[in-house]
């Protein structure tokens, strides 16, 4: 089991102006953030990032939503870091999110879900290592 997770603070939470609040939501959570960046991805790039789910019906979507405006990218140190951020992001439908979670607060849809949280701790160090070379990790 790792200590670090990876997010990222998705096109819509920032259009809405929810990434002060979903950062402050983090760090009162208990994580540390080991990296940090403001970026926008590509086509391309969000279509690499997201190659695992390219043989779903809403890759397409998923790659231009992603590629559609700015993103925070994070990662984010814990004790148990991956398992206490999904708990702590909620459901992917924010219909079904435990109230407190950051998707039942910034979520609009199960499309537009304000956050991304890894789902393993292999996938934690993958998609970190997407956004951030050793030398930004501190």
């Amino acid at each position: 089991m790792s200590n670090r997770t990876f997010t990222m603070i998705k096109p819509d939470a920032m259009r809405n102006g929810h990434a002060g609040a979903i950062l402050d939501k983090i760090i009162k959570a208990g994580f540390r953030v080991v990296a940090l960046k403001q970026t926008k991805l590509s086509e391309e790039k969000a279509g690499a990032f997201y190659e695992v789910h390219k043989e779903r019906p809403f890759y397409g979507e998923l790659v231009s939503f992603m590629s559609s405006g700015v993103i925070i990218a994070a990662i984010l140190e814990k004790e148990n870091a991956v398992a206490d951020f999904r708990t702590l992001i909620g459901a992917t439908n924010p219909a079904q999110a435990e109230e407190g979670t950051i998707r039942k607060m910034f979520a609009t849809s199960v499309g537009e879900n304000a956050v991304h949280g890894s789902d393993s701790d292999e996938n934690a160090q993958i998609e970190g290592s997407f956004f951030f070379s050793g030398l930004e990790q501190f």
